[in-house]
């Protein structure tokens, strides 16, 4: 059994803020991958962009393990686009959504991408707000726990 967690941040101004990720895959009850990564700053960085690299992160470290995986995320727009409800309206974060729905092929018979609410979440969001943290990032949309 193969679970995992994803979520972004984009701070101190979403849209062109700085945009990090944070992500953990835990396979039969051990921790395999429990990263956070930089995305990058400026006009063409958001909180969608940092999620769907934060789902990128998760869906490649899964790939490396067999077995059904469960993939939870706060991101309504990344779980329900990749899940094929809701439609891609156009936006920075397009190409990282092509390429989270090429490895969500490959996942996808054996998967399930579940949104979760962001307290649900911790663990990913202590991650993803640690990597600007510790940039010395200071914070104005969303709180620091």
């Amino acid at each position: 059994m193969i679970e995992a967690w994803f979520d972004g941040c984009t701070e101190p101004i979403n849209p062109g803020g700085h945009a990090a990720w944070g992500a953990v895959v835990v396979v039969d009850g051990e921790v395999v991958f429990r990263e956070g990564g930089y995305c990058g700053v400026g006009p063409t960085m958001s909180n969608n962009v940092a999620e769907y690299s934060a789902f990128i992160a998760v869906a490649t470290e899964c790939l490396k393990y067999p077995g059904i995986v469960i993939i939870r995320g706060d991101s309504k727009l990344v779980v329900e686009q990749l899940n094929g409800r809701w439609a891609v309206r156009g936006d920075h974060y397009v190409p990282f959504h092509e390429k989270a729905k090429k490895l969500w092929a490959q996942l996808r018979n054996r998967s399930q991408l579940l949104w979760v609410p962001r307290d649900e979440n911790d663990i990913c969001d202590v991650l993803s707000k640690k990597v600007l943290l510790d940039m010395g990032i200071k914070f104005r949309i969303q709180p620091i726990k």
